[in-house]
């Protein structure tokens, strides 16, 4: 039995401290880091296919398009970038979408943590998978022969950009993944909706000689913008219009989106 002295010992004790948002956030990135150590075949996923449109664009069209595959890779490199990052955003809503259907969300909401903390995991995540994908097609231009004129400089700016892209195109299938059970689905439906955002857009081609009402969807295509803005930072010639209407797209669905987020996920 516990005598009356250690009782009003065991009284006194400080309840321990809840952990704070950042903290919550940290462990759920961790978590998200360590699925690149037990599924490492994600990585082959991420970025094998921004490799081959690279290698295909390049060399088989490239000469049609740009005079030679040197020139047209200085014109396509930033935009396969901003393509990637937004393609690899759909993972998102495809690993919560497989986290939910375990049950595994349902645990998190018993936690006394942070309710966005594991969406913010997720992000780090996303964020993780962006900058080794972004670099690894980086390097690749560079053994072909890109060359940004921005320098170093230009470079950390234009990773800072995909950064903010991919955080902000997050949330839109983090949202598909509340709303859709099944991780396929997920991946059926964020495909179709950025494929004509992704082929509609100046990261192929110059929209100069295409028809005027489809130039005119492209010239406000929110990946145009961000693509233009890209070429800008790498090459030296970005200006502060086309910085803001780049991040325009990411800071509206991240203020649309986060919140909406958090209702889904509090209402299920």
């Amino acid at each position: 039995m516990i005598d009356t002295t250690s009782l009003q010992r065991l009284q006194r004790v400080a309840r321990p401290r809840s952990p704070s948002a950042l903290s919550n956030a940290l462990v759920f990135g961790w978590r998200a880091v360590l699925k690149f150590k037990h599924v490492p075949e994600q990585l082959f996923d991420l970025v094998m296919t921004p490799i081959m449109f690279t290698l295909l664009f390049t060399f088989v069209f490239g000469g049609a398009l740009a005079g030679s595959p040197g020139e047209y890779l200085q014109f396509f490199l930033p935009g396969i970038l901003v393509q990637t990052v937004v393609f690899n955003a759909v993972y998102s809503g495809m690993g919560l979408s497989t986290d939910l259907g375990k049950g595994l969300f349902d645990r998190f909401r018993s936690l006394p943590i942070w309710s966005l903390s594991p969406f913010a995991g997720l992000m780090v995540g996303d964020i993780l998978r962006h900058l080794i994908a972004a670099s690894i097609i980086l390097i690749i231009g560079l053994i072909l022969g890109y060359r940004p004129e921005a320098g170093s400089l230009g470079v950390l700016a234009a990773f800072a950009m995909l950064i903010a892209i991919g955080f902000g195109m997050g949330w839109v299938f983090i949202v598909l993944g509340l709303l859709i059970r099944t991780p396929t689905t997920v991946m059926t439906l964020g495909f179709t909706f950025l494929f004509p955002l992704v082929f509609a857009s100046n990261i192929m081609v110059d929209p100069g000689t295409m028809p005027d009402w489809l130039r005119a969807f492209v010239e406000v295509n929110p990946v145009s913008l961000m693509t233009t803005a890209l070429r800008g930072l790498m090459g030296g010639g970005a200006t502060l219009s086309q910085v803001v209407f780049a991040l325009i797209a990411p800071v509206a669905l991240t203020a649309i989106l986060a919140p909406t987020t958090l209702w889904l996920y509090l209402r299920r």
